[in-house]
């Protein structure tokens, strides 16, 4: 008892803790700095890294992309190098349409389209029967050149034997995009924004969703989610070019099972409902065999389809001379075809873009092989869209199909004179 104060001093002396408290409030209240969280508590909502995407669905763009060797140059593109597509490490998804390198190489609205729900891309397959003829080659070039000449292009790797596309672009390939893109439309949240941030712009105006890894991982690729991938696709872009596998075998058991998947399945469901197909042959002896039988398989799988044969190669080594009448004396005998795309054979630009990793219109833009590809890509039908005719999406349609179904008419006509 205080004697002074008559009062008995009941409360008991401060803990370690409470004075600790006190420390902190007292250099909060004078400015200082808060002190650190103790060890293993979570953080806040604040920090960046928490409202980062998961691993399946962060945007892909150059810090994903393999380093070159030293042997490799690398030259510029346009005043600037590979352009950066995704974030920075550490850093949140980008929004659709911020401002990024020259060009607007990296963004999603600049260079890869934007949701437009008027827009309905059109959908490019392209096909070859076994053997490496070409596809993936092709397919790249085709989408390289649509996007030189204006569009808004996805290359999509659908192989689910050898998936290539992100090697021959040097992208670094440990998550694969397609999958993400089929689980996130599994799941109902893909829409085009979130396709925009699964696919790197490697180019201008082109986007890329890698493939498998492993070919082991085919049974990812589940028929709902593609078709979902597909739908958003044709609604970010006014191309969509898909490079797919050659088997067309379909497994008797799973057929009227619509859920499960089936290896063959992404290959036989985008040839039919495609807009174009493009069947891409080799021009040797064995190439052209397998050709006429890969073109008579098709007509199997897919009936109806009316593919725009492209030989890839040409060259009198391994046909004799005069190789391109030789190649279309032997399709018209043999598979009745008279109209086709003849790319011959350019191997140091197709070697020089490939140790590059660039598009073979980057490497090398007035070099044969890139030349034909670039009349490959304007014979295809343009976006219904944009080049529609006389309101309504039916016009739309049947205008750009009459068309090319004259011009591949006349053509035809020329030749048998």
């Amino acid at each position: 008892v205080d004697p002074a104060a008559g009062q008995a001093a009941t409360a008991p002396a401060p803990g370690r803790d409470a004075v600790l408290a006190r420390a902190v409030l007292a250099a909060g209240s004078a400015g200082g700095s808060a002190a650190p969280p103790p060890p293993g508590a979570r953080r806040g909502p604040q920090e960046p890294d928490d409202e980062r995407p998961p691993d399946d669905v962060r945007p892909r763009g150059d810090e994903h992309r393999a380093a070159p060797a030293a042997d490799r140059p690398r030259p510029g593109r346009g005043g600037y190098s590979r352009p950066v597509a995704g974030p920075t490490p550490g850093a949140g998804p980008p929004a659709v349409g911020d401002p990024g390198p020259p060009d607007g190489a990296g963004t999603d609205e600049a260079e890869g389209g934007g949701d437009d729900p008027g827009r309905r891309g059109r959908l490019v397959a392209v096909w070859g029967p076994p053997g490496a003829p070409g596809r993936t080659t092709v397919a790249v070039g085709v989408a390289a050149e649509l996007a030189a000449a204006g569009a808004e292009v996805l290359l999509v790797d659908a192989d689910t034997y050898a998936a290539s596309v992100a090697q021959v672009l040097g992208l670094l390939d440990e998550s694969p995009g397609l999958v993400a893109a089929v689980r996130a439309g599994l799941d109902g949240r893909l829409d085009p924004a979130t396709l925009a941030r699964l696919s790197p712009v490697v180019a201008p105006r082109l986007r890329v969703l890698t493939g498998l890894t492993r070919a082991a991982r085919w049974s990812e690729l589940r028929p709902a989610g593609l078709q979902a991938v597909w739908a958003s696709a044709r609604r970010l872009v006014d191309h969509v070019v898909v490079d797919l596998a050659p088997p067309l075998e379909e497994d008797d058991e799973l057929s009227y099972d619509t859920a499960a998947p089936r290896r063959n399945g992404a290959a036989l469901d985008v040839l039919r409902a495609a807009d174009d197909v493009l069947v891409v042959g080799s021009a040797d002896p064995v190439g052209l065999q397998r050709l006429v039988r890969g073109l008579q398989d098709l007509a199997v799988a897919v009936p109806g389809v009316a593919p725009q044969v492209v030989v890839n190669r040409v060259r009198a080594d391994a046909v004799g001379r005069n190789p391109r009448l030789r190649v279309r004396e032997a399709l018209d005998r043999f598979a009745g075809v008279r109209d086709l795309r003849l790319v011959p054979d350019d191997r140091p630009a197709t070697d020089r873009a490939l140790l590059q990793g660039r598009t073979l219109h980057e490497a090398a833009p007035d070099s044969p092989a890139s030349v034909a590809l670039r009349a490959t890509a304007a014979g295809l039908a343009p976006p219904t869209a944009r080049y529609a005719r006389g309101g309504g999406a039916g016009g739309g349609d049947a205008g750009p199909d009459r068309a090319t179904a004259r011009r591949r008419e006349r053509r035809g006509r020329a030749t048998r004179r």
